[in-house]
């Protein structure tokens, strides 16, 4: 099975239903509207999820977040996970 990669150049955002709750290991995000519960274990993945609304890509976040470039494979997988379970949606940026 190959893993899905998000196109880091869209403009993402938490879906309205979404809660985050910053724990220590990193967060956990709460879907009200399909109750499901996702756990975020890396810290700088939570610091990417938290400026997507605020960067006009999620490259841009992922750079604001201090992602390496070579890294940015592995949190476009993250993020293409975040966005099929409906954490993430789309956004005008």
């Amino acid at each position: 099975m190959t893993a899905r990669t998000l196109d880091l150049d869209l403009a993402l955002g938490l879906h309205p239903q979404v809660s985050v709750r910053p724990e220590p290991f990193g967060a956990l995000l709460y879907h009200f509207g399909t109750r499901r519960l996702t756990f975020l274990k890396d810290r700088r993945l939570l610091a990417v999820v938290e400026s997507l609304a605020d960067a006009p890509t999620a490259r841009a976040a992922c750079l604001a977040a201090g992602v390496p470039e070579a890294e940015l494979p592995h949190y476009g997988r993250a993020l293409a996970a975040l966005a099929e379970s409906s954490m993430l949606v789309g956004r005008t940026p």
